[in-house]
C-alpha cells in the first residue's frame, strides 16, 4: 500500500530500443517443397541483433486432388502444418543448438500439457484446432495460411527470451516423406468383402515457407554498453530442449519395460510425457493428432536407481480411475512455467482423446546430476497391448549453448550443480 502514496516518484521512459521490425526470411530454393525436401532459411548478416523467441514460421499452402481438383472426402487435422514437417534445426554460425525430430508428434505433446484456454483464440492462427476438431484450418478453396510461433516448435526459442547478436541463424526444415499425418480421410468407396474402400487422391502444394524474424536496434546507449560486453564474455544460453523416443512397435503382452536412452553429462531428464497410439501413424481414416490410453494402468520412469512417481498409480480406466493421471497432466504447467493451473482439456477430453502422461522428474540428487543417467520406463496394462501400438517418450531437459560474438566459436557446455555445505554449530 505504501507505493500508492509515492506521489513524488519520477516518470520514467523505455527508451532502450530504437527500432523493432520483422523481416521475412525466404529459403535459398523457393519453387521446391516437395516430400522429403531440405528447407533452409538463412539470416546471413551477422552484425545484427535478433529475437528469435518472438520468430514465427509463417507456411501458405492448399489441399487438392492429385490434378488440382478440390478434395471432397480429405481434411486437414489439427496441427497439420507441422505433420508436414519430419524435422526442423536451428543453427547458429553452422552449429546445431537446437532440434524437433518428428514435429507433429513432440509439438503436440509439449503443446496439449502446455496451452490454456485463454490462448484458445491465438493458436488457431497456429494451425490448431479444438480437442473435438469442428473447425477447419482451410476456406472453401482449400487453402489455408498458418503462423506458427517457433516457440511452440523449439526449446531455444521458448526458453531463451533475449536478443542474440552478430551471429549467423539458420532454420533446417526437412519435408515429411508423405503427408498421411497431416490429414483424414473418408473413403469414397466402402471396403466390401471382395474390395478394399478407396480413397481419393490428395496433395498438400506448400505455395510459401517464410521465417519471420524480429530485428531489434539499440538506442545508442544501449548499443556502447552492449558492445562493451559481448567483447569480452562468453554469453550463455540456458534453455530446455525437447527429444522424442519410439518405440514402433509393442509386443502384445500386459507388461513392458522399455530402456530409453543413456544421456551424456551435458544434459539430464527434468520432464518426460509418455502417450501411445495404436495404429495411427499414416492411417487414412485415424487421426494421427491424437492418443491411445490403451487402459494403462501404472507407470514408472527410472533415472538409475530413483523411479518418479514414488507411488504406484493403480488405474482403471473402464472403472473410471484416472484422476491422478489427470492430476499429473494439469500440474505440468505449475512445475514448467512456475505459473497457476489452468488446463486447456476437459478430464472427458483427456482421457478419450489425447491421455498423455506427464512424470516431473526435476527434482534429482546430486549423484543423478553429476552423472550419466539410465532411462528407463516400465508400465502396465489391464490388458494387452493392442496390435499396432507405438510408444512415444517426449524428454525434455535443460541445455546451455555458449557462443562468443567475437570469435563466432558456439558450444554446448556442461550443466554444473554447486553442492553448499552448511556445518551446524
Amino acid at each position: 500500500m505504501e507505493e500508492i502514496l509515492n506521489i513524488q516518484s519520477p516518470v520514467t521512459f523505455d527508451e532502450s530500443i530504437s527500432h523493432y521490425e520483422i523481416h521475412a526470411h525466404q529459403p535459398y530454393n523457393v519453387s521446391s517443397y516437395n516430400n522429403s525436401d531440405e528447407i533452409r532459411i538463412s539470416v546471413q548478416h551477422q552484425d545484427l541483433c535478433l529475437l528469435p523467441s518472438a520468430s514465427s514460421l509463417h507456411v501458405c499452402g492448399r489441399l487438392t486432388k492429385a490434378y488440382g481438383t478440390l478434395v471432397k472426402n480429405t481434411k486437414l487435422v489439427n496441427n497439420a502444418v507441422c505433420h508436414m514437417f519430419e524435422e526442423i534445426r536451428y543453427e547458429i554460425n553452422a552449429i546445431e543448438i537446437d532440434k524437433c525430430k518428428n514435429v507433429g508428434l513432440i509439438t503436440i505433446m509439449k503443446g496439449w500439457v502446455s496451452i490454456n484456454p485463454s490462448q484458445s483464440l491465438i493458436i488457431q492462427n497456429a494451425g490448431w484446432l479444438d480437442v473435438e476438431e469442428k473447425e477447419n484450418l482451410m476456406n472453401s478453396e482449400r487453402y489455408f495460411d498458418i503462423s506458427i510461433p517457433l516457440s511452440m516448435i523449439l526449446g531455444f526459442t521458448e526458453d531463451y527470451r533475449k536478443v542474440v547478436i552478430n551471429v549467423k541463424h539458420e532454420l533446417i526444415l526437412t519435408r515429411s516423406r508423405n503427408d498421411l499425418n497431416s490429414v483424414i480421410q473418408t473413403p469414397t468407396k466402402v471396403a466390401t468383402v471382395t474390395t478394399a474402400a478407396e480413397y481419393e487422391n490428395f496433395k498438400i502444394e506448400l505455395m510459401k515457407v517464410e521465417w519471420l524474424m524480429p530485428y531489434v536496434v539499440l538506442s545508442n546507449q544501449h548499443k556502447i554498453r552492449m558492445l562493451s560486453h559481448i567483447q569480452s564474455k562468453l554469453i550463455n544460453m540456458s534453455f530446455r530442449s525437447w527429444e522424442l523416443y519410439e518405440y514402433p512397435l509393442l509386443p502384445t503382452t500386459p507388461k513392458h519395460v522399455w530402456t530409453v536412452k543413456t544421456p551424456n553429462q551435458l544434459e539430464n531428464p527434468c520432464f518426460e510425457i509418455l502417450g501411445f497410439q495404436t495404429n495411427r501413424k499414416a492411417a487414412k481414416e485415424i487421426n494421427a493428432s491424437r492418443f491411445d490410453h490403451c487402459n494403462i494402468s501404472n507407470v514408472k520412469l527410472f533415472l538409475n536407481s530413483q523411479y518418479y512417481p514414488y507411488g504406484n498409480l493403480n488405474l482403471d480406466i473402464e472403472c473410471n480411475q484416472y484422476a491422478m493421471l489427470y492430476d499429473m497432466y494439469a500440474n505440468f504447467q505449475h512445475a514448467y512455467y512456475d505459473k497457476s493451473i489452468e488446463p486447456m482439456l476437459k478430464k472427458q477430453h483427456f482421457i478419450n482423446c489425447l491421455p498423455l502422461i506427464v512424470i516431473d522428474c526435476s527434482k534429482q540428487n546430486e549423484a543423478l546430476k553429476n552423472a550419466s543417467v539410465d532411462v528407463r520406463l516400465e508400465f502396465e496394462s489391464k490388458d494387452n497391448f493392442p496390435t499396432g501400438t507405438s510408444a512415444y517418450c517426449l524428454i525434455i531437459h535443460d541445455r546451455i549453448v555458449q557462443y562468443n560474438c567475437a570469435n563466432g566459436v558456439v558450444k554446448k557446455t556442461r550443466l554444473i550443480y554447486l553442492i553448499t555445505h552448511i556445518d551446524m554449530i
